[in-house]
């Protein structure tokens, strides 16, 4: 078997692989277009990996075209892990209709929860309206809603949806999950299909989209959408830019509905300077990095150490994608 893997993802696990791939070779992306293998140089049109590892790291230094054209032009790939958690790129479809299996990532959930619950607490809360105050040596109440007094509405129910529920929960907030798939969970209080969107979103206090980008849900929250919405309620979206129609966003912020927007990902990336999003006083921007928490990195690696002991003793892989997951 040959391992594709990234040098210093290599570097970071090796001690925890090494036993396990004794007799199999081991192939290292060093830096863009620069392959290794027992401290040689190697071509791309030498390698033929079974197994690839897209981690982290190799992301944010440029190389995973290097990885993905090896990955598609080779014959004997079996499994790869990624640090991706989204798969709507159509890159992943090629490599799955090479009979590639694709597992993704859930080591950014907890991250990325994190900065759901930090963006609506801080605007549900009247932080900015004390801030205000305090400027101008104010003493006045500011009377707010409880987060427990509050409904919450997740779209989409994987590791994310899992990771927002569980912190949402210790505040004693009301939990709706829509989902293609209904099945009860204990941490929500409800779970209900997509069809249902109508009937709940009138009564939501924070909606967050985590799903998929799919032809179903794609422009997802388009004007019948918005105009569903509480007066008041907070949108955060942390999925896929496609999912939110941004000119239908604009008309529903001038109506209350929702009253702020937390983005993070947008229909274009990286957002045009000339955007109105940059400078529209009800939304939050963030540069697709909600998911930029310090622990992402050993999450990943422990993923991928997992999946490999799996992959190795021929049990299922933790995250395997589906058909239905990948590319559009």
């Amino acid at each position: 078997m040959q391992l594709l893997i990234g040098a210093q993802a290599l570097d970071r696990v090796r001690p925890r692989i090494i036993g396990q791939l004794a007799d199999h070779e081991i192939v290292t992306l060093v830096s863009p277009g620069h392959f290794e293998c027992n401290g040689r140089r190697v071509t791309a049109d030498q390698l033929d990996p079974e197994v690839i590892w897209s981690s982290l790291d190799l992301y944010q230094q440029g190389m995973p075209p290097d990885l993905l054209r090896t990955v598609l032009k080779g014959s004997k790939g079996q499994w790869m892990q990624t640090f991706n958690a989204g798969l709507d790129a159509p890159v992943f479809r090629s490599i799955m209709e090479k009979g590639v299996r694709i597992t993704k990532s859930d080591a950014q959930s907890v991250p990325i929860a994190e900065y759901v619950v930090g963006h609506a607490i801080s605007l549900l809360l009247p932080i900015a309206q004390q801030a205000d105050l305090q400027a101008r040596k104010v003493w006045a109440p500011t009377p707010y809603k409880e987060v427990s007094q509050t409904r919450w509405t997740l779209i989409g129910y994987g590791a994310i949806g899992q990771a927002v529920a569980q912190r949402v929960r210790a505040f004693g907030a009301h939990i709706t999950v829509l989902r293609r798939q209904v099945v009860q969970d204990p941490l929500v209080d409800q779970v209900l299909g997509l069809d249902a969107l109508g009937a709940v979103l009138p009564t939501t206090d924070v909606i967050v989209l985590a799903c998929a980008l799919t032809e179903e849900t794609r422009n997802l929250a388009n004007g019948s959408f918005l105009s569903a919405l509480k007066p008041g309620s907070i949108l955060i979206n942390i999925g896929r830019g496609g999912l939110v129609d941004e000119a239908a966003l604009r008309a529903g912020l001038e109506q209350d509905r929702p009253a702020h927007a937390v983005l993070d990902v947008f229909q274009t990336e990286p957002l045009p300077v000339e955007s109105w999003i940059w400078n529209h006083p009800r939304i939050r921007v963030s540069a697709h990095t909600s998911n930029s928490g310090q622990g992402v990195l050993a999450r990943g690696d422990d993923l991928f150490v997992r999946n490999l002991s799996r992959y190795l003793a021929g049990n299922v892989l933790l995250n395997e994608a589906s058909n239905s997951e990948v590319g559009l």
